[in-house]
């Protein structure tokens, strides 16, 4: 933590409005918010530009791009998790949960290898460390159609901090997956395979999920109970796959593909998280429903920058032009998942919280970033 910060002179997104203020962190807290024009001495003096809370991101792939830049090319882990730690500050993501897979598959074009406990070791090590800009918790994606999950997941325990368990059933012809094209898009092409490669592929992945899925699924969710860590769902396409999902506990849904499913998760009480390129792109890559509709119908609360860290920040101002409404938007990516991952010391700007804050102006409907503070220290 660095000295004691002051940012005056500036429009600040606050809960429920916009007010031109400033806010005053101390000892990493904010300690003040003081609406007026007046700017306070020894404050920075934002020129009316905006101030809002760090970004709070649940679920991004990026790590996993930085630990292997192309397929089968392996980068020493620890440099990968600084670049990985920089690039999200440089984006304005303060609070992030790294996912990472748990469940493998040790044969054919489709492998994967286990590699998360040896991963979070060297993450944890390095916060530990102070190494890193931004506030880092783990993520465990547990892939259903794998042979390996449950081991993999035993190896964890309460003392890691395992954030967020999600269920990840990528079983083909179903959910994310239903249209085998979009997955043979994927997979494809990202691990080289003809279509006689590809057909295997399909089929021991449906070997997989009749042999281990039903046991992987409760063994998983029996373990996020151990683990101490919240539940989400991936990819649920019907109101059955949701009533599946509330009966596991599962605190919020991933990307749900269809309208039917997002409104069977609010009818359960379950928030609906979007990916920000479905909604900066105007659709699904995978042919599911387009994020920016399930805004229209109320239906989306949190965003994800998914595959883009750049994109939540840019998400926040789409939905703001979408909802006429700011800080419901900037909501979205900060306050709305840091109450989902059961983080309640951030993602807003209130007296009491950590002093993660940015500095954004708008030029047009697009944010340029000025400035990121992780708890009073400038990391961006």
């Amino acid at each position: 933590m660095s000295a004691d910060l002051c940012l005056g002179n500036a429009r600040l997104v606050l809960p429920d409005h916009v007010a031109l203020g400033a806010v005053t962190i101390e000892k990493g807290v904010i300690t003040r918010i003081t609406e007026g024009d007046g700017v306070p001495d020894g404050a920075l003096d934002c020129g009316g530009d905006l101030v809002l809370p760090g970004l709070v991101e649940l679920h991004t792939d990026n790590v996993e791009r930085h630990i292997e830049p192309r397929p089968e090319v392996d980068w020493p882990h620890l440099p990968a998790l600084l670049a990985h730690d920089a690039e999200l500050a440089s984006t304005g993501i303060t609070t992030v949960f790294d996912a990472m897979r748990v469940g493998s598959i040790h044969s054919g074009k489709g492998r994967y290898i286990d590699y998360a406990r040896k991963l979070a070791d060297e993450l944890l090590a390095a916060r530990a460390e102070g190494m890193f800009k931004i506030s880092h918790f783990l993520h465990l994606r547990a892939e259903i159609c794998s042979e390996t999950l449950l081991d993999e997941l035993a190896a964890f325990g309460p003392e890691d901090r395992v954030g967020i368990v999600s269920l990840m059933d990528h079983t083909p012809g179903q959910r994310q997956f239903r249209d085998l094209s979009a997955l043979k898009t994927y997979v494809a092409k990202k691990r080289g395979m003809n279509d006689a490669e590809f057909a295997d592929h399909v089929q021991n992945l449906l070997s997989l999920q009749e042999r281990f899925g039903a046991r992987h699924e409760a063994g998983a969710v029996a373990e996020a109970g151990r683990l101490g860590a919240v539940l989400a769902s991936h990819d649920d396409t019907t109101a059955d796959h949701v009533a599946t999902s509330s009966g596991n506990g599962v605190g919020f849904a991933e990307f749900p593909t269809t309208i039917e499913a997002a409104e069977a998760c609010h009818s359960h009480g379950i928030a609906v998280m979007m990916g920000a390129p479905n909604l900066i792109r105007g659709g699904s890559h995978s042919g599911n429903v387009a994020a920016e509709d399930l805004a229209i119908q109320d239906l989306l609360d949190i965003v994800s920058s998914d595959y883009v860290p750049s994109a939540l920040l840019l998400s926040a101002f789409r939905l703001a032009h979408v909802w006429h409404d700011l800080p419901r938007a900037v909501a979205t990516v900060t306050r709305n998942p840091a109450l989902a991952a059961r983080l309640t010391d951030r993602g807003a700007l209130i007296a009491g919280m950590r002093g993660d804050v940015l500095l954004v102006r708008q030029v047009g409907s697009t944010p340029l970033l000025r400035g990121v503070w992780s708890q009073g220290r400038k990391v961006g």
